[in-house]
């Protein structure tokens, strides 16, 4: 005999309307200066990330497949892909760039009891509005909502749905489509029905982080965003979703209740994810919490590298001196870096999520940039003695401090028998040691001139800085082809 159910409750307002209520009633003019300017620092680095990523092999895989899918080399539709300039459907070009912002695990970063990658959305609200023919201000805005709800999504369970084997992806599906949806102008109904159809398909298990990494590392959360993407569009002809997929009958929360991790059932606090939701200029916005990377690599990998790093500039110590590197991290960063396969990666996708690699290719190198995962070097042979080196432990008091530090200890030992250590709390990228707009212009130039050239770069950080004076998106859009 099936189990009974309780019946869905008409009278009840679910959490979707919640959301929903506060993504339409949200006004440009509502926004603080603060998250204005980090929309645009977001976009400086995104865009910088997308240039790049352009580049890798799976975007142009992706890019071939839907070249010969449109039946063109050049497409047709309304909307822009980065850097080639195909033009495409707002649903697909939000894949593609979203993907191309993903790829090298270079764009932004958010963790509390979830991870997220915010930018993994924006590319989105870019197609339709420029679809639209809308303005900058309108991509702001949507850009300021995609952070606020993904960030909140990576705050309310307990603990979060990746320690149940979940991915992250998960959550985006019920963070896209507020985003898409507000560029849409739908109403609060049609909202609510977009939710519900993208997260309807979206549920992502951990295997894309866990083990040997494929493509799809870098493409659940793009495929989200595009899911949240044709979920609006869908919504607003009319087609209907479920309401109760987060609070609901068989939603997120029942579907999770029946879970437990470390003999404890999972939980979500509702008020972390619509409690005080930001209405006005002298409110607190998410998306000045973000943080972005100065390496192109797993977020808990950055502490450790940056600790080691440190460590061997402050103590001069030469690559062929070291005999033994202990990295102490959390116990989830031990887990998903340092297993096994991680010592011998085959890939870049399991390279730029493996610790002993970047540890190793760091000490060698002395850096860790998009360079260090061509194919050619995370083959290299001679980086095999070095990974192995390296030796990846879970420090227990290291978790409570998590997630408001990420401490990582790296441990030395020379061939000489002494020790040198050095502790890192917080990387650099996090908003208490953020990276200025010129630490991002570095970034991004190294990443976008050798791609579209450095005078077309530089238009592009022009618009970027002067993004809410732009009238329409699509001359935004156009600065982001290589001519």
């Amino acid at each position: 005999m099936a189990a009974a159910h309780a019946p869905v409750d008409p009278n009840k307002k679910y959490l979707s309307h919640t959301l929903a209520e506060w993504a339409c009633g949200l006004r440009y003019e509502h926004l603080s200066p603060a998250a204005v300017e980090k929309a645009r620092l977001f976009w400086f680095d995104s865009l910088g990330c997308g240039l790049g990523g352009s580049q890798q092999e799976d975007a142009h895989i992706l890019l071939d497949h839907h070249r010969e899918m449109s039946g063109s080399k050049g497409g047709s539709g309304p909307c822009t892909c980065f850097v080639s300039g195909f033009k495409t459907n707002p649903v697909d070009a939000a894949f593609m760039n979203n993907h191309m912002i993903r790829a090298m695990d270079y764009n932004d970063i958010y963790w509390k009891a979830d991870p997220c990658h915010p930018s993994d959305i924006i590319a989105a609200p870019l197609a339709l509005c420029e679809m639209l023919g809308l303005s900058g201000r309108d991509l702001i805005l949507a850009t300021v909502i995609a952070y606020e709800v993904e960030m909140r999504l990576c705050e309310f369970g307990e603990p979060g749905i990746r320690e149940y084997g979940w991915h992250h992806a998960t959550l985006t599906a019920f963070a896209a489509p507020l985003a898409a949806g507000r560029v849409l102008n739908l109403s609060v109904d049609q909202m609510v029905q977009a939710i519900g159809i993208s997260a309807s398909r979206t549920f992502t298990p951990g295997a894309v982080t866990a083990g040997k990494l494929t493509n799809m590392k870098n493409t659940v959360d793009p495929w989200a965003a595009r899911m949240g993407t044709e979920s609006a569009l869908l919504a607003k002809r009319g087609y209907s979703g479920p309401e109760h997929m987060i609070d609901g009958k068989e939603g997120l929360y029942a579907v999770f209740g029946h879970v437990h991790y470390k003999g404890t059932p999972a939980k979500f606090d509702s008020q972390k994810l619509v409690g005080n939701l930001p209405k006005g200029s002298g409110d607190h916005y998410k998306i000045i919490d973000c943080g972005m990377k100065s390496f192109p690599i797993e977020a808990l990998s950055h502490a450790p590298l940056t600790a080691m790093m440190k460590c061997v500039k402050e103590n001069a110590i030469k690559s062929s001196e070291v005999a033994e590197i202990q990295v102490e991290v959390i116990a989830r960063a031990a887990d998903i870096l340092g297993d096994p396969h991680k010592y011998r990666p085959d890939s870049k996708e399991t390279a730029d999520h493996s610790l002993p690699y970047c540890m190793a290719v760091g000490l060698v190198d002395g850096m860790v940039t998009p360079l260090q995962f061509k194919e050619e070097r995370v083959l290299d042979k001679s980086l095999i003695p070095v990974m192995d080196k390296v030796k990846v432990v879970a420090n227990q008091e290291f978790e409570a401090l998590f997630p408001k530090f990420q401490p990582s200890q790296v441990t030395i030992t020379t061939t000489s028998g002494k020790k040198f250590t050095k502790r890192v709390d917080v990387p650099k990228g996090d908003p208490r040691d953020p990276m200025t707009a010129e630490e991002i212009g570095v970034k991004f130039h190294a990443l976008g001139d050798s791609v579209i050239g450095k005078g077309a770069c530089d238009k592009l950080v022009d618009a970027i800085m002067r993004l809410e004076k732009i009238d329409n998106v699509r001359d935004f859009a156009a600065l982001t082809v290589k001519r």
